[in-house]
């Protein structure tokens, strides 16, 4: 049974195969000087921004961000899977792909799934089948008729019908007991044990299949044909089908763009395919269930922009925000969300037919953007004139701007905020604690007490708080791609229990974000010193040597240090490892997700080459000059004097609150060691108290 492939056959086969063949062979590449430069086959452009480094075996746009080695670049433009793209490189150089041996099982386990997603597609085939010839057709036809649709397009989604009666699907693909086994697992049947009764899950209905974004059909909806309920049913979670995280007709609107300007997220399957027949293919829906951050995470892989798309009514307004509170979280620089409100009654399939998709489309482009949204909806039942009124507000949005991640958008946001309501940043930040500490959150509170003022428009008598448009931050002398802040905690050295799940899907160059506008930092270098450090790494992994305590790095709280860490400590285990090695290994170990962070970082440096070589230098060294070693000491030094600085401050305010009559001569010592280390000139944090000396 096929089981993992070794990271030794990785890094041997990115040894033999150059990115620069590997590239040319699909895209034609120009030199410019060391590197090679193509217009990106990922993006629209006219003027090349692709670049093909042959010396880090590493390739970067500058357009739209695509970046990785040459197993990133063939599952990107093939649109492989990561075994598939291993297995294509390996037939180039003539090698042959190894597996480590599985367990019996998770040998087991993978060749159910097979099996499930086998039953699945052929259970895919039976109703569009049905469709065609079961003699009760013409109920769905006509269904599908009248809604409009036609065959182009129903085919294009696989749209199928289960006929009535209970065991249609049952009869034919359920031939033994292994095969019933399966099609319970995937959630085709239903096994009532108690009763002894088995039937088919779908009855007298037509037939969504849901592909998840290999095209594989993981799951199935239904919408009914007759009076039975519920109208919309969906498959249950099985070993292959997760609805918190899938989204219907992702793999459509893949197929249809070869660069997502958006997606517009709706409520049902027959939206998704009527706005598809209408040409805007990018509408999909979630599979009964809200939108969470899992989706969305899933969605900004391929695109930087998503359109919720809710009814105007009570409801509407309700589910736009939650769809606000899911999106907090996950609007990294470059991201956008807005929310379009339709007129009461309507829903996507109906106004597209009755307005057409121009107009739709242009009233998708005016959507309310997230920052006027959330604004607007926390002022909804205040009266803004009154101090009362800018005390509520603030209180309402400080904590909900808390939880946008760190970057770019969140310091404009507070500025707004602090615009709108005259408050300078520290107040709203004890606003934050404030709130934090009374567990209140306003769109839990809103969500379950709706008004009657739920449209986001002020009632009589109120004022809405005037929008504010900041002044745009004249750009520094170079802009340059920053590694998106980590979503959560990077998870440990270990490779993946289950390869397929790290490589389930392709991943499309429109996966990865856009470069996120740099703030207006004084240093031209632009990246904070952690980011320094990781870039000059993974353009210089030999300086790995002068920093040999990687553990240090890793026990600290802050994640771009944790990364650091890491990437020392894989590089002091393999000195030999190159920018593509580790990005082969960083990709088996910690998924693409990472790696895409990973490889934005070095995207940086090779930016700076880039624009060494276009830039005249007359007063100043060559780029090839540049002392890379001092950099990245310099960095170091900073990241030191920073941990001094924290630790000196926690001192500062433990010598405030401390009783000194608690604590023996040597912790009060080391207690004013450390707080007056950055006044000392110290690079390290203080050593602690020897056992014996207290």
């Amino acid at each position: 049974m096929a089981g993992l492939i070794p990271q030794s056959f990785i890094d041997d086969l990115l040894d033999r195969v150059d990115i620069v063949d590997v590239v040319d062979s699909r895209v034609k590449l120009k030199r410019s000087g060391k590197n090679y430069s193509a217009c990106c086959p990922f993006h629209d452009e006219k003027t090349p921004s692709f670049t093909v480094s042959p010396e880090k075996q590493f390739y970067y746009c500058f357009g739209c961000g695509a970046s990785g080695n040459a197993l990133g670049f063939v599952m990107d433009y093939e649109r492989l899977s990561f075994p598939e793209a291993v297995e294509q490189l390996a037939r180039i150089t003539g090698l042959e792909v190894p597996r480590e041996v599985q367990s019996e099982a998770e040998a087991k386990r993978e060749q159910e799934k097979k099996s499930i997603y086998s039953l699945l597609e052929k259970a895919d085939d039976f109703y569009q089948h049905q469709l065609r010839q079961h003699p009760s057709k013409h109920l769905a036809v006509n269904y599908l008729k009248g809604r409009g649709l036609d065959g182009k397009t129903a085919k294009t989604y696989g749209v199928g019908f289960a006929p009535p009666g209970w065991d249609n699907l049952l009869k034919t693909l359920g031939q033994d007991d292994d095969d019933k086994h399966l099609l319970i697992q995937g959630g085709m049947l239903i096994h009532q044990e108690q009763e002894k009764k088995l039937y088919d899950r779908f009855r007298h209905r037509i037939m969504f299949p849901i592909r998840d974004t290999r095209g594989r059909v993981i799951g199935f909806g239904g919408r009914v044909l007759g009076d039975d309920k519920p109208k919309y049913l969906n498959s249950p979670e099985t070993p292959v089908f997760h609805k918190g995280q899938e989204l219907y007709g992702l793999y459509e609107a893949r197929l249809a763009y070869r660069e997502l300007p958006r997606l517009l997220v709706v409520e049902g399957y027959m939206d998704v395919v009527s706005l598809a027949q209408f040409g805007i293919g990018y509408g999909v829906a979630t599979l009964g269930t809200a939108c969470g951050p899992d989706h969305l995470d899933r969605a900004f892989k391929y695109t930087s922009e998503v359109v919720f798309c809710f009814d105007g009514d009570k409801a509407g307004r309700s589910a736009a925000l939650r769809a606000l509170d899911a999106a907090l979280e996950t609007m990294a620089d470059g991201r956008a969300v807005k929310f379009l409100f339709l007129p009461e009654g309507e829903d996507p399939d109906t106004l597209v037919r009755q307005i057409g998709p121009d107009k739709f489309e242009h009233m998708i482009e005016l959507a309310v953007p997230l920052e006027d949204y959330l604004f607007d909806a926390v002022a909804e039942g205040l009266n803004i004139r009154t101090m009362e009124g800018r005390a509520t507000f603030s209180k309402r949005a400080a904590p909900l701007l808390d939880r946008l991640p760190k970057g770019v958008f969140r310091e404009l946001m507070f500025e707004n905020l602090a615009t709108r309501t005259g408050l300078n940043r520290r107040l709203l930040d004890e606003l934050i604690a404030d709130q934090k500490a009374k567990g209140e959150d306003f769109i839990s509170t809103a969500t379950r007490e709706a008004g009657p003022h739920t449209s986001g428009h002020p009632a009589p008598g109120e004022e809405r708080i005037p929008k504010v448009t900041l002044p745009r931050q004249e750009p520094v002398w170079f802009s340059a791609p920053q590694l998106p802040e980590p979503s959560g905690h990077i998870v440990e050295e270990a490779p993946p229990v289950d390869y397929q799940h790290y490589y389930q899907g392709h991943h499309s160059p429109t996966d990865r974000e856009p470069p996120a506008s740099p703030p207006n930092f004084s240093s031209r270098y632009l990246m904070p010193p952690a980011r320094k450090a990781l870039a000059l790494l993974l353009a210089h992994p030999s300086l790995a040597t002068t920093e040999p305590d990687h553990d240090a790095w890793l026990t600290e709280e802050d994640e771009d240090l944790q990364l650091l860490g890491r990437l020392l400590k894989v590089l002091h285990e393999r000195p030999h490892y190159n920018l593509s090695h580790l990005i082969g290994y960083w990709r088996g170990t910690y998924g693409p997700d990472n790696t895409e962070k990973l490889a934005a970082v070095a995207g940086h440096d090779l930016l700076q080459a880039a624009t060494a070589l276009t830039r005249p230098r007359q007063d100043k060294p060559a780029k090839a000059d540049y002392d890379a070693e001092a950099g990245f000491s310099g960095a170091i030094q900073a990241l030191r004097r920073q941990q001094i600085d924290k630790k000196s401050a926690q001192s500062l305010a433990k010598l405030k609150t401390a009783d000194f009559t608690q604590l023996s001569k040597a912790e009060r010592e080391q207690l004013v060691r450390e707080a007056l280390a950055p006044k000392l000139g110290g690079t390290k944090p203080a050593e602690p108290i020897p056992p014996d000396s207290m």
